[in-house]
């Protein structure tokens, strides 16, 4: 009875063990999800200059994947610096505990000091802060443009087009043709309050900013690429770019890729994201998933080349930290 036991103690033990362990393994062998979210960001930067060599690659959030350890004061990760143009990051001044709240001073200095790794290496700095009220507003573009950001300022449905602009945001007639001309951005990735497409296409064309972001889907419709290219001048005569946000760590279900028969049987959905109903967090480590995402002419990226777009906005990076806790 004795061994017997001590027999069961030591299992217990060693199950306590493993489960402690920091370095857990996963059953399909993922044991660094920050490198696999570095893996899948390059492997898209790659396939798509195939297609387009001047596309531009620019992930939102996950600003701890620049540096080896997560740290500002870690190593730059070369790899994944390279196959970036530039970094997307919300909140860092306004929105991140609430909408149109000034975020804490600690927030936005880890937010900062890790920008900063990509603003040192080159990268274009966009930041998106969420925030309503005009004090506030102007408040994020000054705080923005003393960092060496370009900023945009918005409501978290990110479904407007500002009619508030604030004296620091200097529109140029000037062509912008790179990313690091870029003086101002403007987010608009929802068009629920525009009843056609081209009532949608009309409200981006009457805008000065240098770069937009848009879905490239208008109520589940393609744009044509004569549609996004009639998008590359601004108002006043400027060229400009235009970038197609692209869900990378999130499957959703309004997408033309979704099947209804997945959330129950599809090896890549993990569960659903509580704060945006429909999308579905993904093992975006998955083969499956990444087919979807990019490598062949059916995949979500050449889709987007094939419209016209002068990059992509690579959205859910951060991801990884949902699989790490």
């Amino acid at each position: 009875m004795k061994t017997r036991l001590l027999s069961c103690l030591s299992v217990v033990l060693i199950i306590t063990v493993i489960a402690c362990d920091s370095t857990k393994i996963e059953p399909d062998g993922i044991s660094d999800y920050r490198q696999e979210m570095r893996n899948l960001v390059q492997n898209i930067s790659q396939y798509a200059k195939k297609q387009q060599p001047n596309f531009l690659v620019i992930p939102q959030n996950g600003v701890a994947l620049v540096t080896t350890n997560g740290e500002s004061d870690g190593t730059p990760d070369q790899n994944y610096l390279k196959a970036v143009d530039g970094i997307g990051q919300e909140n860092v001044f306004y929105g991140y505990s609430s909408d149109n709240e000034p975020t804490a001073d600690d927030d936005t200095e880890f937010f900062s000091s890790l920008l900063d790794v990509f603003k040192n290496n080159g990268k274009k700095i966009m930041v998106v802060d969420f925030c309503e009220s005009e004090d506030y507003i102007n408040d994020s573009y000054e705080q923005n443009r003393a960092k060496g950001y370009i900023s945009f300022a918005t409501n978290q449905d990110l479904n407007l087009i500002p009619t508030y602009t604030p004296s620091i945001l200097a529109y140029n007639q000037s062509d912008v043709t790179s990313l690091n001309q870029a003086q101002n951005f403007m987010y608009l990735l929802n068009s629920e309050n525009y009843s056609t497409k081209n009532s949608y296409l009309q409200a981006i064309k009457s805008t000065n900013y240098d770069v937009v972001i848009m879905d490239a889907d208008f109520n589940k419709t393609a744009f044509t690429s004569q549609e996004i290219n009639s998008l590359k001048t601004k108002a006043n005569g400027g060229k400009r770019l235009i970038i197609s946000y692209m869900n990378i760590g999130e499957a959703e279900n309004y997408r033309y890729y979704w099947q209804k028969d997945w959330q129950a049987n599809i090896n890549f959905i993990s569960r659903e994201n509580v704060d945006a109903r429909g999308s579905f967090k993904v093992k975006f480590w998955k083969k499956d998933w990444q087919n979807i995402l990019y490598g062949n002419d059916a995949s979500y990226i050449k889709k987007i080349v094939n419209e016209g777009f002068d990059g992509v906005y690579l959205n859910s990076i951060d991801v990884y930290e949902f699989f790490e806790r």
